[in-house]
């Protein structure tokens, strides 16, 4: 695959289906108005920020080169993230979240790179630059965090979705192209936010990926960190919303103190949260994680870890007492008091040992599917992983020989041995039989004839987890989105707009000291009465080279902008207070 981004030594060790999600930044894209939204909410979030949020993320918008006045570069991010041993890659809008979390395994941010249109200016339920990389991307100079988050992603894409995890997936990622799309008819919305409601009503029992993407939420997006009394904002969602980072902070949003509890408890991404988690420092996410991760098929294994595969219908992973490890599309599972005795995949089936395929035992190898019986042999008290080569021979176990096998659970295996595959510490892992049938309760279940069968050889499932064991068994960059983020279609006077706002940009960074600020202020009057945001930075440079009288008659237009549309009041406010904050502290 070509690579369509600029690449350093961490994107290097990315495997083919992660880089199948990474687009190009396209810096070039972004619009004048797109950089002045970017200014605002980050001279007005730094400024609030300063005195809500973690110490850690004004200190890391330094580390990560985080610029008030610009979007970021990603290419110019990179450069200093890899100082902290992270990268970061842009994406379009929502990725699957095994994706998202895989990502973060691998200590790579991804970056939604579209940004917010000036009316969603305060929030958008759609992943952009401002969100991520102005929320995400300066707490992660925090090591402790940062390891947290690694260690999340590690965990995190390890967790076994349900079939309508994916369809739900599919549901938010629409509503938030559309709400973010100009002109979206509000019948349009509505219908999508019902799809959702009645998705999320009807999901059944939470799958592992539904709860950790609670716990996710509640710490990496929406995550308060101190006391319950006195919290401080470490959450990229609350650290990118102008309007949640002081919301969340008054009474009518209740502050509970982080536990286990916060992955039962469900989130609306189209609303402003009504209640947050509280931790007490970084530390303590990466105890609860743990905790959470206990009670994961990855480490309990057992007959639930194989139905959370079957019921994924997904590519997943079995792991047996003695390492072997079998990826494929399981399909069903045979139990004896609540023991799993035989499993069966369907499609190609790739065999590992410690995260590498076996030789000889891929997918070409087992295309159709694979099956095996799990457990001790009947009457034995040993198991097979356990026999010394004496207790082999004993038992009739070695190569040549004419076999018939009675696990428990009355699953027997007849056919001749031909050969053993042993682990590192030579514990037999793989038994390969010719003429081999395998049956339950007289049932057949399988049988080879002249092919030959591969037994599966283990006590117990101790784990079962998403994807396979090692990740180049299969081809997986088959990634397809229903619905990709809208890129507008811009009017002749919207690219006039475009370029007020760009000689104002140019002018206020000294570019072109010629642009007529009285004439750029004049159009606006008579061709954008409704824009607030270009008159905002007019009055801006008015109140830096004192020309009071100019400034005034702004300030009046403003005044005119509020009547006309409260909705944007407090925004202009909070724009004339930016402005005069930084006038006082000039003069002082």
């Amino acid at each position: 695959m070509q690579n369509n981004y600029q690449s350093n030594p961490i994107l290097d060790k990315l495997p083919e289906h992660l880089r199948q999600f990474i687009k190009p930044q396209n810096y070039e894209e972004y619009s004048a108005i797109d950089q002045a939204v970017w200014r605002y909410v980050m001279r007005k979030n730094v400024g609030y920020l300063g005195k809500v949020a973690h110490a850690s993320y004004l200190e890391g918008l330094q580390k990560t080169g985080i610029s008030i006045n610009n979007i970021p570069n990603m290419y110019g991010m990179n450069r200093i993230l890899e100082e902290i041993g992270w990268a970061a890659v842009a994406v379009d809008g929502f990725i699957p979240p095994s994706a998202f979390m895989e990502f973060q395994a691998y200590n790579v941010l991804v970056i939604a790179s579209d940004i917010r249109q000036l009316e969603n200016i305060e929030y958008t339920p759609a992943p952009d630059i401002i969100h991520e990389g102005a929320g995400h991307a300066p707490i992660i100079a925090n090591p402790e965090y940062a390891e947290y988050l690694r260690r999340f992603g590690e965990i995190g894409c390890k967790a076994i979705s349900s079939k309508k995890d994916y369809e739900l997936y599919e549901a938010v990622r629409h509503l938030s192209i559309i709400k973010e799309a100009p002109n979206t008819p509000e019948d349009e919305i509505k219908k999508a936010e019902n799809l959702i409601e009645n998705l999320q009503q009807n999901m059944g029992k939470p799958s592992e990926m539904a709860l950790i993407r609670n716990l996710h939420w509640w710490t990496v997006e929406y995550g308060l960190i101190g006391t319950v009394d006195s919290p401080k904002i470490y959450g990229a969602g609350l650290l990118s919303s102008i309007g949640e980072s002081a919301w969340c902070m008054t009474n009518e949003v209740e502050k509970i103190s982080y536990s286990k509890i916060a992955a039962h408890t469900a989130f609306d991404i189209t609303k402003p949260q009504p209640q947050l988690f509280v931790t007490p420092d970084f530390s303590f996410l990466s105890q609860v994680l743990e905790e959470f991760a206990n009670t994961m098929a990855l480490r309990t294994g057992g007959l639930s870890g194989v139905q959370k595969l079957i019921n994924a219908a997904e590519i997943g992973t079995i792991e047996l007492s003695t390492g072997l490890q079998i990826s494929g599309n399981f399909i069903s599972v045979l139990e004896d008091k609540g023991n799993p005795i035989f499993f069966q995949t369907a499609g190609p089936t790739a065999l590992s040992y410690r995260n590498q395929e076996l030789i000889g035992q891929g997918i070409n190898q087992h295309y159709s599917g694979f099956g095996s019986p799990v457990g001790k042999l009947k009457g034995i008290n040993i198991a097979i992983e356990d026999m010394s080569p004496r207790d082999l021979k004993a038992y009739n176990i070695f190569e040549g020989e004419l076999i018939s096998l009675e696990f428990e659970g009355d699953i027997t295996v007849k056919g001749k041995i031909i050969t053993g595959t042993r682990n590192l510490q030579g514990e037999i892992i793989l038994i390969t039989l010719k003429n081999c049938v395998v049956t339950h309760l007289g049932k057949v279940l399988f049988n080879s004839e002249e092919e030959l069968y591969n037994m599966a050889i283990g006590e117990k499932i101790v784990s079962a987890f998403n994807g396979p064991a090692d990740l180049s068994s299969f081809n997986r960059v088959t990634h397809k989105v229903k619905t990709t983020t809208h890129k507008i279609k811009k009017t002749t006077k919207q690219l006039k707009l475009e370029d007020l706002y760009q000689q104002v940009r140019d002018f206020r960074e000294g570019k072109n000291k010629t642009v007529s600020r009285n004439k750029v202020f004049n159009e606006i009057q008579e061709n954008y009465p409704n824009d607030w945001l270009l008159s905002v930075e007019l009055y801006e440079l008015a109140m830096d080279s004192n020309t009071i009288e100019f400034a005034t008659s702004i300030a009046t237009h403003l005044e005119n902008i509020k009547l006309n549309n409260p909705k944007v009041k407090h925004l202009i406010d909070d724009g004339i207070t930016l402005v005069q904050d930084q006038s006082k502290n000039k003069k002082a």
